[in-house]
């Protein structure tokens, strides 16, 4: 299934939000929740101190246009005071004090400015992806993207085509469900298509505001962590049949997993108030499972050669720092330490998403990985399912 990669554009969240400023935002608006006495320390576990979003922190928290009355209006309202014996005075005094409170914003006010966001970041991102492959727009043949958080129809595949002005017969495969597994598993779709055609040439663009599922209003300790984990960014990469002189990873095997029976583990749920990430404290335990099913199917594939292959780096996406941790304890002993350290380097800035394993990658190509080094790509979304590519740096 030999494809063949060239670096990533990633374009971060240009607005920068420490996690300082989302403590004391979150601290100002639930004083009383259970758990805070220990959000200062909650915050320093996730070991992040800055991410970057496409909006700023300010846009994220805002009221909404309207008020108080908003639901039921003010003709509505008035009436009811009055069938219930209050004083025209009073009735006035009432209505002027609901209009004064401002509402939670819409999913219209919370998900229109970030999906404009999204577009304006991935045609960055395409762009630069094609500029770093040496290609120009009327070269590519099909278009795969993908952004979880901010529904669309049409999505982002349309916008980009008449964005980038690509030809009409531009094969475009959206996949806005593929959540976090989008890096891994648009790379394996666009492996089997240029293996039916080494010809083909795909731009994969995935532009994640996961910014959007901040939610001011919820109190829950699951709520405070996304929060403080999530980061905005746009991510391309041009994938080939043959190999190019910008190329810098074969992929030579893909491998897919899904847990039944774990579909609510880990979701989006949009509200009137807009999209909501929910977890599950049962989903990481799950998480693990695929890993232990990946490290299975890399035996299976080199038993061969057992005590001499391993690979040189791992570039992966599991969801957190957690599942990181078990992935180093339960690697075979022989391989040598280290593998992670670019996924650890990622998550120091937030939690990606679908965006997260071109984040490594491109941080392994600028630090020089070395030619000949055999690459594992894995990552887990929601669903659960994972998908793992293996291949050798060139």
């Amino acid at each position: 299934m030999a494809a063949y990669l060239c670096p990533p554009a990633v374009i971060h969240g240009k607005h920068a939000v420490e996690t300082s400023q989302i403590v004391a935002e979150v601290r100002d608006r639930h004083p009383d929740a259970a758990w805070a006495p220990r959000i200062d320390g909650i915050a320093a576990s996730t070991g992040i101190q800055s991410r970057g979003w496409m909006l700023p922190l300010e846009t994220v928290v805002a009221p909404g246009k309207g008020s108080g009355l908003r639901d039921v209006g003010a003709g509505p309202a008035q009436e009811a005071l009055a069938r219930e014996g209050f004083t025209q005075q009073d009735v006035d005094r009432v209505i002027a004090t609901l209009e004064a409170i401002p509402a939670p914003q819409t999913v219209q006010e919370r998900t229109a400015p970030a999906w404009e966001a999204v577009q304006s970041y991935g045609e960055q991102a395409a762009r630069g992806a094609l500029q770093i492959a040496g290609l120009d727009v009327a070269d590519v043949d099909c278009l795969i993207t993908s952004h979880s958080t901010t529904p669309a129809l049409p999505g982002l595949d349309v916008t980009l085509a008449n964005r980038l002005s690509l030809r009409n017969d531009v094969m475009m495969l959206p996949a806005t469900q593929w959540a976090c597994i989008a890096g891994t598993r648009s790379l394996a779709l666009a492996a089997e298509l240029v293996a039916a055609d080494p010809d083909r040439v795909v731009l994969v663009v995935i532009s994640e505001a996961l910014s959007t599922t901040y939610q001011p209003a919820d109190d829950t300790l699951e709520s405070l962590i996304v929060r403080l984990l999530f980061a905005d960014t746009a991510v391309a990469m041009v994938v080939t049949g043959r190999q190019r002189r910008e190329s810098v990873l074969r992929l030579d095997s893909a491998w897919h997993h899904t847990l039944p029976g774990t579909q609510d583990l880990h979701r989006l749920e949009t509200r009137s108030d807009g999209t909501h990430f929910v977890m599950d404290r049962r989903g990481p335990r799950a998480v693990q499972e695929t890993v232990t099913a990946m490290w299975e199917w890399l035996r299976v594939r080199y038993q061969d050669d057992p005590e001499s292959w391993h690979p040189d780096v791992l570039l992966a996406h599991p969801g957190g720092t957690r599942v990181l941790e078990y992935m180093e304890q339960t690697m075979p002993d022989a391989w040598p330490s280290g593998l992670l350290n670019y996924s650890r380097d990622s998550y120091t800035t937030g939690n990606r998403g679908g965006a997260a394993v071109f984040d490594i990658m491109r941080r392994a190509h600028d630090a020089g990985q070395k030619s000949g080094s055999r690459a594992v790509l894995y990552a887990a979304a929601p669903g659960l399912s994972a998908t793992a590519l293996e291949g050798e740096w060139l």
